[in-house]
């Protein structure tokens, strides 16, 4: 008669944690590797999205939300009859951790097509042309430190952390052939960039024109007319699994653009002429990004 093997309780409930385990690990595995294209997203209920949390894209204003980009993905919905879950950042770094890993499916912040960033992902149409701007203090007689792009030689430039701002200053510090050092701060987005010099925390910080010339409004002190980039096209921003996504949006977004009501927006925000450069070059831009 063979002898009976008693297995302990303990040792038995441990072996079905695990195996329970090892099947979670897999599916979550599994999952992360699923493109999550607009099938996808549309069975789950809802497109999600990553705004700026600035006046140019999201900004609380009382018992209302403004932002042109939030205002825009409104007028998306109501074209497309999709939700779309909208989800302020402070961080375009955070913003893009979490586009990478499918927490958003779109990054609805004004960000450059460059040749760098369309090799890792794809593009809206273009939604504004814009370019990047040094933010300094004008002093008592109303002179500023830097009035040309050489005068930058040895200066500390204060910029979002892992913004594609950051490759400009590096290229533009070998078109003077001189050194620009370049300070990246965590969780900081324009608005807090020109608060900080307006205040006299930090002597420069570079960031895009159109929020320069919003949120510089509130400061008399702040100059922005010295530009660190060329103009470019900004758009919004998705992985490049998410084709159908981009086809999509960029559907709603051709309908969208040709109403009054999006005129409005737009020229509320970048003025008449603005919007009438922009929608001549858009008319003439056909090829995809």
């Amino acid at each position: 008669m063979k002898k009976r093997v008693i297995v302990p309780i303990s040792i038995i409930v441990a072996i079905v944690i695990l195996i329970v385990i090892g099947t979670r690990i897999v599916r979550i595995e599994t999952d992360y590797n699923v493109a999550h294209d607009y099938d996808d997203i549309i069975k789950r209920g809802a497109i999600n999205v990553a705004v700026n949390y600035s006046p140019i894209s999201y900004h609380i204003e009382g018992d209302s939300i403004t932002g042109f980009d939030f205002e825009l993905l409104q007028m998306l919905s109501e074209v497309s009859g999709i939700e779309f879950n909208i989800h302020p950042e402070a961080s375009y770094a955070r913003s893009i951790d979490l586009l990478n890993n499918r927490t958003y499916d779109i990054v609805a912040q004004q960000i450059p097509i460059t040749s760098e960033n369309k090799q890792e992902y794809i593009f809206s149409k273009p939604l504004l042309l814009n370019k990047q701007v040094l933010i300094q203090r004008i002093d008592s007689t109303g002179n500023t430190g830097i009035r040309n792009q050489l005068d930058l030689k040895g200066c500390t430039l204060h910029i979002a952390q892992d913004t594609p701002t950051r490759l400009r200053i590096e290229n533009l510090a070998q078109e003077i052939g001189d050194t620009i050092h370049i300070c990246e701060m965590p969780d900081y987005g324009a608005e807090q960039l020109i608060i900080l010099v307006a205040t006299g925390e930090i002597d420069y910080a570079v960031c895009d024109e159109a929020s320069a010339v919003i949120i510089a409004e509130e400061y008399d002190n702040i100059d922005y007319s010295t530009d660190i980039s060329f103009t470019q096209f900004m758009s919004w921003t998705m992985r490049k699994e998410s084709t159908s996504l981009c086809d999509s949006i960029n559907s709603w977004l051709s309908v969208v653009q040709e109403s009054d009501k999006y005129k409005q927006l737009y020229t509320r925000y970048f003025g008449t002429k603005n919007y009438y450069k922009h929608q001549r070059i858009n008319n003439n831009t056909s090829q995809p990004l």
